[in-house]
């Protein structure tokens, strides 16, 4: 291998966070503007090109594909809000210092007759050319913003806009078919009579997932789908209002869109939160839904936030760099730039290992993420701090976390500062994970909480444990230097830590190297 190869691979050697290589370099912060049939919307993007922070969102609805069904041609009022809104972004981007928006237009702008002649105002009041992009890419782009955020997904990816719905397959980090349809809510407006329109939507759909391999996933994309899950929410009183990565079963759905039908939908908007806008295309996404439901079967629904935005981030970044986990990523961005010792997450998991040895690959990734996240919110009100750092890490944008996951790095973190969580405000979250994962969470809290007092650059430095289950004994190897630094605190926190895993604690000497 020559020196550049050589360089090449250390640049991205997997234990070297993403946010130090040169090659994502230019992804640092990255502004894209999403031009599409029912909102316009602006996101710039920063961070762990990985798994980047949303530094600015800023959305606006103005329906450019409302009536073009009839007319074949943009919405007036759209147009002209949509122009509007544009000029506020590339304003907003130069005072942010983008150097260049990237801008995508879907459906309504590429089907109106009248499409080239905005994108040609666009180009003349702002200096941003307006890429237009057909259903297959549209689609394509929409399930890379799914592989953004679970690099493992393996499933349909379905994007509803306001004119068009795409399906796409994704398996193995790669997108496979892709079809695509006039099946948005505003293009389905224009069908008169439900019994006509629900024929038209499921040969639709049959003709689509026809076309492509047998799927038991679903990844949903697009705002329409994130209503009714919002709306799902509701009527379930599910406690964390997290919109990736929430789960949905078919029975569920079909509940909700009969619950949405039997009550007043200005009650339920007030409710939710969902905007008047788009609760108003809700009943004609749930005819679809029901259709997609019946043709896949799916065992698995989850929502997705990540779209064609996220897509187009993933497809500048190199390749190498794809299949890392966008969770541990984040968090090692987060360790970088807002702990006190950045680094020592990754001393503190090798630690901590003797203790979770015998945990599965997704249960040490939370591990590992817990670990990176512990210092993090160290600024916090130390009365608080406990509950500030279950918030960051059960309502951050986190990709590749599912919702029980989220709340198990949440409550260790809060373990980590606190040890009770009585009197918090949390039990409605903790109560969706198990006894036995509440249990393990608390292990690793009270783990954290005692290895900080060790603080050493080097996990050797801090010596070793040792746990011995059969024998209920946890042991602390703790070599002579160190001794120094296990004091009072140290001590009842170690023994609080046996405590929990029900063992007796011991404490060993090690004597003190020679130097000869």
């Amino acid at each position: 291998m020559d020196g550049s190869g050589k360089r090449e691979a250390e640049d991205m050697a997997p234990d070297r966070p993403v946010f130090d290589h040169p090659a994502a370099a230019a992804l640092r912060r990255v502004g894209v503007v999403d031009v599409g049939s029912n909102s316009v919307r602006l996101v710039i993007f920063d961070g762990a090109a990985r798994s980047p922070h949303y530094f600015y969102n800023e959305k606006i609805m103005a329906a450019l594909g409302a009536g073009t069904a009839e007319t074949g041609r943009l919405n007036p009022e759209g147009r002209t809000r949509a122009l509007s809104a544009i000029r506020r972004f590339q304003l907003l981007a130069k005072g942010f210092g983008i150097a260049q928006l990237t801008a995508v237009a879907t459906a309504a702008v590429r089907e109106a007759v009248d499409g080239p002649e905005f994108c040609a105002d666009v180009l003349r009041d702002t200096g941003l050319k307006i890429q237009v992009i057909d259903g297959p890419e549209e689609a394509r782009l929409s399930a890379q913003g799914v592989l953004l955020g679970w690099p493992d997904a393996s499933g349909y990816v379905c994007d509803i806009g306001g004119s068009s719905m795409e399906l796409a397959e994704v398996s193995q980090g790669a997108v496979g078919a892709r079809e695509t349809s006039s099946l948005g809510p505003l293009r389905l407006q224009a069908i008169r009579g439900r019994k006509r329109r629900r024929a038209h939507i499921r040969e639709t759909v049959e003709a689509m997932v026809a076309k492509m391999g047998q799927q038991d996933r679903l990844y949903l994309v697009g705002g329409s789908w994130r209503a009714i899950a919002r709306l799902d929410m509701e009527r379930r009183g599910y406690p964390l209002h997290v919109m990736h990565e929430y789960r949905m079963t078919a029975k569920s759905i079909h509940q909700t869109l009969k619950w949405i039908d039997e009550h007043d939908h200005d009650a339920l908007r007030m409710a939710s939160g969902v905007s008047e806008a788009r609760m108003s295309l809700v009943p004609l996404a749930g005819e679809v839904f029901k259709e997609l439901i019946r043709a896949i079967k799916p065992k698995e629904i989850a929502i997705s936030s990540y779209g064609i935005r996220e897509g187009m981030l993933y497809q500048a970044m190199p390749e190498a760099l794809r299949p890392r986990d966008p969770l541990i990523e984040a968090c090692r961005f987060s360790e970088e730039k807002d702990a006190r010792m950045p680094g020592f997450g990754a001393v503190l998991y090798r630690f901590l290992q003797p203790l979770f040895n015998q945990a599965p690959p997704n249960r040490q990734r939370l591990i590992q993420a817990a670990c990176l996240l512990h210092d993090v919110n160290w600024r916090a009100h130390p009365d608080y701090r406990h509950e500030a750092c279950f918030d960051s890490a059960t309502r951050a944008s986190l990709g590749g976390l599912t919702h029980t996951g989220r709340i198990f790095v949440g409550l260790a973190l809060l373990h980590r500062y606190k040890s009770s969580r009585e009197g918090t405000r949390l039990a409605d979250l903790v109560g969706l994970l198990s006894e036995k994962d509440v249990h393990q969470a608390e292990v690793l809290g009270r783990a954290m909480r005692f290895a900080s007092m060790l603080a050493a650059s080097d996990a050797t430095a801090m010596g070793a444990l040792c746990w011995k289950p059969r024998k209920k004994e946890l042991h602390l190897l703790l070599p002579r230097h160190a001794e120094g630094l296990f004091g009072e605190v140290a001590e009842a926190r170690f023994n609080a830590l046996a405590t929990a895993l029900a063992s007796r604690p011991v404490v060993r000497r090690l004597a003190r190297r020679s130097n000869s």
